[in-house]
């Protein structure tokens, strides 16, 4: 079950919503729907989480009431392993034991494809975060068994994120949510990502899937570049389409999740592009990982390193292939361009100049993210760089490039960049001021306008026309 399905807008919501705020014990309202929203697509891979949520909460709470800090640091390692282990069983064992296999002679480790729990990547990070947050002290260990397992079973951040620390919604979890004062912007923003999911990234997702399907040794330049500037729209709006509606559910359920993407593509450089994509795994990363390691605070070697190691883990992350690794790697080294150099002379270079080299780099890079194979990367990415094959479209490509299409790809390329909170902004729509005095400096204060409720409808009223009419996509950001 998916946000951008009719089952779930018209009917699993509508009767969760009822019993949630009907209901006068809120968190039990909220595990008991979040496991039925779970195990509708997982059946019982629900017990894998429920005892990962049982490891954390007894482990969690030992450590917190442990004063010496040897035993402390040992109970957190058997916690983050044991996490982590299951991660890697799941996603990484077969992908080792294929490569170990390649390079050990007479090697026969067996090679099994394991079925992928829904959701693994997102909430392993968020337990090991809670964790780790309680072993700092910068979270105070839940008690409430319901209440924790809530958190980590609540469905609008379960399934693709964004990544929800224990920190930014205790508070939360603990009042009385009957007073939340975001109803009508959680409905705008549940609206807002549905259109995105399913008025641009639905739509643009038959072109990227036709490119990257293509006869390599027959593909063109123009529908190589078409492919990906369809995916470069596909996957924003896709990810952040479910990440504002995850947030826009988090407000109808008295919740406060954290932004998660920032207009990435008016970024003026790659730096400034990991500012503000998947915000919420960038700052995991920075804070769980990135300072620990020490920063950038140990000189250039160091720095070099722990850049990349972040970035070999940010590419792991996202799948067990060579080719998300390569992916990781290659926004990692011109990160390290940039710091390096490279940054201060884009600082020096005009605007459009910057922005365009931004976009081509990450453009570049979503090739090795979307092919099927690394090999299958760099000959897709042999084709776009052959200008004298811009040959005339295929008669396959010039069904799928029809009005439909072009509108999705124009109106995406506009809506990428900021340009509704301009028109906005110039016409003075009311805004909500989204504030969080509990958390001062984890969650910055938002301004939100107010969107038209004629211009909500009539995108809602489509996108649930679209979805029946169609075959529905599942969420990319699913597989990972």
């Amino acid at each position: 079950m998916v946000f951008s399905s009719v089952i779930f807008i018209f009917y699993f919501l509508p009767f969760f919503l009822l019993g949630y705020y009907v209901s006068g014990w809120r968190a039990g309202a909220l595990l008991t729907g979040s496991a039925v929203f779970y195990v509708w697509g997982e059946g019982a891979y629900v017990f894998l989480l429920l005892g990962l949520i049982g490891l954390n909460y007894a482990g969690s709470r030992w450590l917190a009431s442990i004063p010496d800090k040897r035993r402390r640091l040992a109970i957190l390692a058997v916690l983050v392993i044991a996490d982590f282990s299951v991660l890697g069983f799941f996603k990484y064992s077969e992908f080792l034991a294929h490569n170990l296999n390649l390079i050990l002679p007479g090697a026969r480790l067996p090679e099994v494809r394991q079925r992928l729990p829904l959701g693994i990547s997102f909430f392993t990070f968020q337990l090991v975060s809670y964790a780790v947050d309680v072993h700092r002290g910068a979270v105070k260990v839940e008690r409430d068994l319901t209440r924790f397992a809530a958190y980590v079973l609540m469905f609008p951040h379960l399934i693709a994120g964004p990544i929800v620390r224990y920190a930014d919604i205790r508070d939360e979890m603990h009042a009385d949510r009957r007073k939340t004062a975001h109803l009508g912007l959680g409905v705008q923003y549940f609206i807002v990502g549905l259109c995105q999911k399913v008025l641009v990234a639905n739509i643009v997702a038959p072109l990227a899937d036709h490119a990257f399907a293509a006869d390599l040794a027959r593909l063109d330049a123009t529908t190589a570049w078409l492919g990906v500037w369809a995916y470069t729209l596909q996957i924003y709006f896709d990810f952040c389409g479910y990440s504002n509606m995850a947030i826009g559910l988090a407000f109808l359920l008295g919740f406060t999740f954290p932004k998660n993407f920032d207009y990435p593509y008016i970024a003026q450089s790659i730096t400034e592009f990991w500012r503000r994509w998947h915000m919420s795994l960038s700052s995991w990363f920075r804070d769980y990982v990135y300072i620990p390691l020490g920063g950038n605070r140990r000189g250039l070697a160091q720095t070099v390193r722990n850049l990349l190691i972040v970035f070999f883990l940010t590419g792991l992350w996202h799948g067990a292939a060579w080719r998300f690794i390569v992916w990781g790697l290659y926004h990692g080294a011109f990160l390290m361009l940039e710091r390096f150099g490279l940054g201060r002379l884009l600082e020096r270079s005009p605007r459009p100049l910057r922005h365009l080299y931004a976009v081509l780099v990450v453009m570049v890079g979503w090739v090795f993210f979307r092919a099927d194979s690394l090999p299958q990367a760099l000959a897709y990415l042999g084709q776009m760089a052959q200008p004298g094959r811009f040959l005339a479209p295929d008669a396959a490509l010039s069904v799928l490039l029809n009005a439909q299409t072009i509108a999705a790809l124009v109106a995406g390329s506009l809506l990428a960049a900021p340009l509704l909170p301009a028109v906005m902004q110039r016409l003075s729509a009311p805004r909500a001021e989204l504030r969080r005095p509990d958390l001062p400096g984890r969650l910055e204060t938002r301004s939100v306008h107010a969107l038209p409720i004629p211009l909500l409808a009539a995108g809602f009223v489509l996108s649930i026309a679209l979805l029946v009419g169609s075959t529905l996509n599942p969420f990319l950001y699913f597989r990972f």
